[in-house]
């Protein structure tokens, strides 16, 4: 991407940033190529204002099979719905548009701290060292392995909160983007909100631990968006089942209190890991 100008760089409200995104004229700037589903780097330009945006067109998802029903564009936009509605900004402004391979999500671009944040390691030892959070152990070489930790960061702590009312079945570390500014994005969000149980993360460090107190309040919030304005919001994104079974979801985990604990169904976390 190219750098900003002084007018480019000046803050807009999030209401300008929905337009832009959602009406402007997108420019291909390039494709991220490691992605499974086509992933374009995009300019959205609108009344001489640019952003930086990252749109994934529906005609450039690969289907799978244990997701039939919608698409993945339109889960990512309901992603963005109840993290709003939990109050919370983790996903970053996404929109629904028509673009020139027809529908399509299209989110705002994210810069990243050139340092990754710090959020993942490998260590030595068995048990992870003062501040961090055990993952699991893996492979780094021919007869070796170290354990793979995550960071004991509150952030991290209510995006794992944001995962299980999702049913995020895919939260790697790629899909972490923290911020220079020290604030916390997560990306990626098409393989969520699916009937049946699939939760699969690397934040499993604070199962079967109760809540912290701006979760629960998060928690309370969504439930009353869900009998208002978020369920007229999600209609058009996901199906009667899927926003019923995110109802179900939430309500136990607000009966429980704590963050859940990961299946011995199948895999909890995905692979590959980053």
């Amino acid at each position: 991407m190219s750098e900003p100008t002084e007018a480019e760089a000046e803050p807009l409200d999030p209401a300008r940033v929905r337009e832009i995104l959602t009406r402007g004229e997108l420019t291909v700037r390039g494709r991220v190529t490691r992605a499974s589903n086509a992933v374009l780097l995009c300019d959205a330009a609108l009344d001489g204002r640019s952003l930086a945006c990252v749109h994934k067109s529906v005609a450039g998802e690969r289907p799978l099979w244990d997701f039939p029903d919608g698409n993945l564009a339109r889960r990512e936009v309901a992603a963005y719905e109840v993290c709003r509605a939990m109050g919370w900004d983790f996903v970053p402004l996404t929109v629904l548009r028509e673009g020139p391979w027809g529908e399509a999500m299209t989110q705002l671009w994210i810069e990243t701290s050139e340092d990754g944040g710090g959020l993942l390691a490998l260590q030595d030892g068995e048990e992870p060292e003062e501040g961090w959070k055990a993952i699991g152990l893996a492979e780094v070489e021919e007869d070796r392995t170290a354990l793979l930790v995550h960071r004991d960061d509150p952030r991290l702590r209510l995006l794992s909160v944001l995962d299980a009312v999702i049913n995020n079945a895919d939260r790697k570390g790629g899909h972490l983007l923290p911020t220079p500014e020290g604030r916390l994005h997560a990306i990626d969000h098409g393989v969520t909100f699916h009937t049946d149980n699939k939760l699969r993360t690397l934040l499993w460090g604070w199962a079967g631990e109760p809540f912290p107190a701006e979760a629960a309040e998060a928690l309370t919030l969504l439930a009353k968006a869900l009998d208002g304005p978020l369920t007229t919001a999600l209609t058009p994104l996901l199906t009667e089942a899927e926003i019923t079974a995110l109802r179900t979801r939430v309500a136990t985990l607000r009966a429980t209190g704590v963050h859940p604990e990961p299946s011995d169904e199948w895999p909890a976390i995905p692979w590959p890991p980053v």
